[in-house]
This record gives C-alpha cells, sequence and structure tokens, in this order.
C-alpha cells in the first residue's frame, strides 16, 4: 500500500529534539579566606641615651670599670676613699670635643693654669724635666694627636710630649723628657714604659684626662681588652695611691652613653668566652 502524499512522518531521531544538560550550574564549594594577617609591631625605639655627666656619675662610672677590669669587688671602707674630688667637674654648657679640650682644662686648673700649663721653665735647681702637669691617655696614637692638637693654646712656649709607639722611637721621647713639659698625650702601654724608665715624671702630675671618645666601630679606652688591661695596669701601678691621696684627680673626657656602653661591653665579653 502506498503512503499517503506529503505525509508529514518523518524518522524518530530527526524528529526528536536532542536532549540538553541541565541549565543548573554545579556549586563550587566555598573557601573560607585566609584569616587576615596583622601587621608585625613597630619596633622598639631605642633606649633613650643615658648620658653621665655630674662628677658624682663619673666617679661612679670609673668606680665600676676599675672592679669590673680587676675583677674586685671594694668594700665600704675602700669605696668611702672615694670621692668626687676625685673627678674633675667639666662644664655642662661647652661641649667636650677636641676643639673646646683647652678651655676646659684652664677651667680645670683654675687661676694657676698658664704657670701649670704654658710657663717654660728655666733650667735650675727647681726644673722638674719630664714631669708634666696635664697627661691625656687615648687608646691609639692617631687620637692621641687630635687632642696634642687640642691642647695647642699651652703649647706655644713650652712644646707637649707625644708618647705612642707608631713612628716615634722611644730614644726620641727620652731625649724630649729631658726638657721641661707641661702636657703630654699618649697611649697606656708606652707611657707605663717611660715611666718604669724614669724619663717620664709624674711630680707635677695633677690631671689626667681618659679620652672616653667611641670610634665609629664603638671601640674605646675602655673596652678593647689589649687596650683596657694596659691602661689597667699603668693606673694601679702609678695612679691610683695618688688619685686617693688628693694630689692627682682624673677627667673623663667625651660624652659616656652608659646604655651603649654596657651594650658594647657585653657584647665583647661574650666574645671574649
Amino acid at each position: 500500500m502506498a503512503k499517503p502524499h506529503g505525509s508529514s512522518v518523518k524518522h524518530g531521531r530527526n524528529h526528536l529534539k536532542p536532549k540538553t544538560k541541565s541549565s543548573k550550574k554545579l556549586k563550587k564549594p566555598k573557601h573560607k579566606p585566609p584569616p587576615q594577617q596583622l601587621p608585625p609591631p613597630p619596633p622598639l625605639p631605642p633606649a633613650a641615651p643615658e648620658l653621665l655627666t655630674t662628677a658624682s656619675q663619673h666617679l661612679e662610672f670609673f668606680i665600676q670599670q676599675y672592679q669590673s677590669a680587676n675583677r674586685i669587688q671594694l668594700s665600704s671602707l675602700e669605696l668611702e676613699s672615694f670621692t668626687d674630688a676625685c673627678i674633675v667637674k667639666l662644664s655642662e654648657s661647652v661641649p667636650q670635643d677636641v676643639s673646646n679640650l683647652s678651655e676646659h682644662m684652664k677651667a680645670a686648673f683654675g687661676s694657676s693654669w698658664k704657670e701649670a700649663l704654658c710657663k717654660k721653665q728655666l733650667p735650675g735647681k727647681n726644673s722638674e724635666p719630664g714631669s708634666p702637669s696635664l697627661l691625656t691617655i687615648s687608646l691609639s696614637a692617631l687620637r692621641s694627636l687630635e687632642l696634642f692638637r687640642g691642647l695647642k693654646p699651652f703649647t706655644k712656649d713650652c712644646h707637649a710630649a707625644k708618647l705612642f709607639a707608631k713612628h716615634l722611637k722611644i730614644e726620641d721621647q727620652v731625649s724630649c723628657l729631658k726638657n721641661h713639659v707641661n702636657v703630654a698625650c699618649g697611649t697606656p702601654s708606652r707611657i707605663k714604659k717611660l715611666i718604669d724608665m724614669e724619663a717620664l715624671g709624674l711630680s707635677r702630675l695633677s690631671v689626667v684626662v681618659l679620652d672616653m671618645h667611641m670610634d665609629v666601630k664603638g671601640y674605646s679606652l675602655f673596652n678593647i681588652p689589649q687596650i683596657r688591661d694596659e691602661f689597667w695596669e699603668l693606673y694601679t701601678t702609678h695612679f691610683h695611691q695618688r688619685l686617693l691621696d688628693g694630689s692627682l684627680r682624673i677627667c673623663l673626657y667625651g660624652t659616656i652613653d652608659a646604655n651603649n656602653f654596657k651594650r658594647r661591653t657585653k657584647g665583647k665579653s661574650d666574645a671574649d668566652e
């Protein structure tokens, strides 16, 4: 039997619409955002400088260094021998740099500063060659030269003595000390050697300036082990008793930041161990 003309019957697979995927999107699993990280706290500000300015503070600092270097603990009776009179009181209104050293020393010697620091004594029975009134002690020859230049106002008529080893022969220094000198600048080792040789005298010595300047690496007279030990040997041998007797005064010259010094000293001691 023939199929009716114009039949609309089509092949089943062409007639049916293709199945489409569900339009519903799969939900992605929710990820919790990471907890917000707080910025680190700002660093603590550096400790405020603990500057030592008074004679009492300088004396306490000096005694602490003396005990630490010599590994001793002074008794209360021994401590009574140290008084503020052992320390040169410096003006707080004048900076303690090289250019002002001569002004501070004028004040330290008072009305007798010209005779003690400038006057050239003629040879005679009262002449005391090689015995300065003022002695500065530094950690290096270069620093000694800087202080030497700071004392230039005193050395026009009476030359000062350079008492350090670098580029200077000890024989030349002995020869220099046969003359009258009012001022001498040097390092602990060479100063002690000249005293032991009886070339450098102490009969006129009334002020010893200890240079508290720290170099760019933070080193000073009191925290380089070898130089520190040389200084304290010099001090205990030749200066200590004179200080207690009142015939000698110590001047700690330069800004002393106690906080920085304690940190530096601790670091050095840790390294030494």
